[in-house]
This record gives C-alpha cells, structure tokens and sequence, in this order.
C-alpha cells in the first residue's frame, strides 16, 4: 500500500463524525457561552479593524495588532479557499458550501476565544511571544499538551502553509507561463529566501502587502461570474440548503453518509481555509504584546468571517450557480470551469493569478508561524535551519503530488482542533470573565 493510500484511510478513521461533532459541538458551545459575541459586536468588530491600523507597535513585539489581523487574514485566504473550496464541493457535494456558512459564523466565536487566551496568558519566553504554546500550558497535562501542539503547528506549516501553496502557485504560473516546474521551482526558492532572510519584520510588511491585492481582486472578479450567472442563484442557494441535509448514500447501506461527507468536507475544508481553532492567528497575536485581549478578540472575529462566509462561500455559489459543479473537474480545475464560464478562455489566467497570490500571502504569512512554532520547540535556536528547512519544503511543494498535500492536511488539522479546542475548552471560565469584566 502506498502512502497516499495510507493517509487516506488514517484520514477516514479519524475525521469521521465523532471528530466533525466535537469540532461542530465546540464552536456551538464557545458561542453560547460567550452570549453570541459574534452576532452583538459584528460590528464593532469592523470599528476595532478600521481604527487599529493608527496603533503603534508595542515594545519588543513583533507586530502590532492590525498586522496581527492581515498576517492572521493572509494565512486563512488562500488556496485553501479557492482550491480547497472547489474540492469540497466535488467530494461532499453542493451541501459542503452550507456547513461552510455555519461553521464560518459559529467558529468567529472560537477565533476570539483563542486570540484572548494568547493575549490573556502572556509567554515570559523570548523564543516565543505568545498562541496555544503558552495558554495550553495552563490546562491538565498542559506541558506535553504544548510540545505536540507546537510540533503539529509546525507541521501545518511546512505541509500546508508552505508546500501546498507552492504546489498551486507552481499549476497558476505554469497555466500562465508555461514554464516548467523546474524553474518555477527555483523561482519560489529565491522569494521565500529573500524574505525569510530579512527576518520577522519583512515577513510581516510583504504579507501586509500582498492582502489588498489577492483580496480586492478576488472580490471583483467573483463578483461579476455571480453577476454573469445571477438568474441561477436562486436555485444554487436552493440546492446547497436541501443537499445540506440529504443523506444520498443508501445505495451503499449506510445511513447519512451524504451528510456526513458534507459536513466534513464543508467543516474540514472551512477549516483550513477560516483556521479558526487551529491556533494560528492566536500566534500572530500573541506576537502583537497588546494589553487587550478583549478588544483584539474582538478584532480578530472577522477573519473567519471574511474567509469563510465571504470568500469560501462565494467560491461555492459560483461553482454551483455556473452549472460545472458536477462536471467531472475537481480542485483548481473546477474553481477555473466556473470562471471561464463568465470569462472564457480568460477565466482560467485569472483563477491562475488568483492561486499564484493567494498562494503567496500563505507562505509568507505561515514562514512567520511556523518560525515560531520551530523557536518554542528549540528554545530559540537553529533559527538558520529553520530559514534552510523552510526553504527547501517551498521546492520540494513545488514539485510534489498534490492528492498527498490535500490528504494530509485533513490529518494535522484533526490533532490541532483536538488539543486546542480542549483548551479553549477548560480554559472557557477565564475567557467568559474577561467578557464579563469588559462588558461591565
């Protein structure tokens, strides 16, 4: 058996429905328990984006809280959203696009929980500044909780924030080029050791930089294939609420295993696109050294939001309202017939642009957190390794097997939500307080 095949069925055992209900179950719980925090400061959510830009870095902090935000947004939107989005809909049909919706509102509540907790419980480690590392130490078994998060952080970044972006933005520049993957290989090599080698500070401003574009390009090019196919909305919207619920698989003698496939390749693929839970946002501002965690919990709410209920989402309706989300294609291909369905031939070199940027905000932004997983690991050191090992996963992604990548994502992610949600979870009491004590 080969390891493909070995992931997949490692995959199947643990992200059935006991992992989809506990993943679901936790963020149901997180938003009762805070009072709907997600609903009562939506928009002060907005208010606390628009007016922290102005703030100013605090003393030995890394970023400050807007950057925290963009770096943390730059991370959730990525290919995750316009590749990993397509691919669920191939695998759990037109009913992922709902459980994609729910869990983007419902896990705002978990993106808060997390970013208070890595504000709340500071690290007094100057390997690492603050996220999960830190608070998880706080909770029964805490300790070696920690480490294996920390390991399977670094995981997630090497795999999926690093190779899988690289591996898509190799398919969007050879669409484009033609180059072969050789060389785009290389090309990749030379970015990502430009920027890692200017340290924290110029992963920060290039993953700054790069969210207004990937972002406002995206929302303008969807919005025309969702103008372009406006009579089919309707019915697509129709379709996902009804496909939401339909176990179609009694054929095969198990009962609701359609629906089981939809909620886990909705929530999984939600998941890795919106990273609410898994931690990683919590570490971007853990790395801000802000004295308010009530108020950049609040802030941090609208990346699940963005990603999820904005991007995932309108990636869905579109493959759904243009007719091709039964065609046969899957990953990057289907999210392409879609646009090229609007755009003709065009679609793709647009879809191709829009993997290749999104791609790149990814990688950068995850060159930032996996560092920090790596120095809390080592206690600060081989940071020049890091920077090699970084850069050689970003050539190795260029040139892998992406049914490897996409399988294995699903896995790491299984073992984060596990340790953090139980976390979040213990640690509930001291995040409910602090709501309170702000809300006084």
């Amino acid at each position: 058996m080969d390891l493909n095949a070995l992931i997949l069925q490692a995959t199947d055992l643990i992200c059935g429905w006991p992992l989809v209900l506990y993943v679901f179950g936790t963020s149901i719980i997180v938003t009762v328990a805070l009072g709907f925090i997600q609903i009562r400061y939506f928009f002060t959510a907005w208010k606390n984006v628009i007016y922290s830009e102005a703030e100013t870095k605090a003393q030995k902090a890394d970023m400050t809280p807007f950057q925290a935000f963009l770096n943390a947004l730059s991370a959730s939107v990525g290919n995750g959203s316009i590749a990993g989005m397509a691919t669920a809909i191939f695998a759990g049909g037109p009913g992922a696009a709902f459980w994609v919706f729910v869990l983007g509102i419902t896990s705002m509540a978990v993106r808060y929980a997390e970013v208070y907790l890595s504000l709340l419980f500071p690290s007094t480690s100057s390997a690492t500044l603050g996220g999960p590392m830190v608070y998880l130490k706080k909770v029964p078994g805490g300790s070696v909780l920690a480490v294996v998060y920390a390991f399977f952080c670094m995981m997630l970044g090497f795999v999926v924030g690093n190779s899988m972006q690289a591996n898509s933005i190799t398919a969007g520049l050879i669409h484009i080029s033609g180059f072969s993957n050789w060389v785009i290989a290389c090309i990749l090599l030379v970015f990502i050791a430009y920027v890692m080698l200017g340290g924290a500070a110029r992963i920060v401003k290039v993953s700054e930089a790069l969210v207004p574009v990937k972002v406002g390009l995206f929302f303008t090019s969807s919005f025309f294939v969702l103008a372009y196919h406006y009579q089919s909305l309707i019915p697509a919207l129709k379709l996902i609420t009804q496909s939401a619920f339909s176990p179609v698989a009694l054929a095969g003698g198990v009962m609701g295993f359609g629906l089981q496939q939809a909620m886990r390749f909705g929530i999984f693929r939600g998941l890795n696109a919106s990273e609410a839970g898994l931690g990683s946002a919590a570490i971007l501002f853990g790395a801000t050294g802000s004295k308010n965690p009530v108020k950049d919990g609040i802030m941090s709410m609208l990346g699940p939001f963005i990603s999820s209920n904005l991007v995932c989402f309108s990636v869905a309706l579109l493959i759904i309202a243009s007719g091709v989300w039964d065609t046969g294609h899957k990953g990057l291909g289907l999210t392409i017939a879609a646009y090229e369905t609007a755009f003709g031939w065009v679609g793709g070199w647009i879809v191709a642009f829009l993997s290749i940027t999104f791609g790149l905000g990814v990688l950068v932004a995850y060159a930032y957190i996996t560092r920090a997983c790596w120095l809390f690991l080592t206690n600060g050191k081989f940071g020049g390794v890091y920077t090699i090992v970084f850069c050689a996963m970003t050539f190795l992604g260029a040139m892998a097997e992406i049914e490897i990548v996409w399988n294995s994502t699903d896995l790491i992610n299984a073992f984060l939500l596990g340790i953090n949600l139980f976390g979040i979870l213990w640690l509930l009491p001291h995040i409910r307080k602090g709501l309170a004590a702000y809300e006084k």
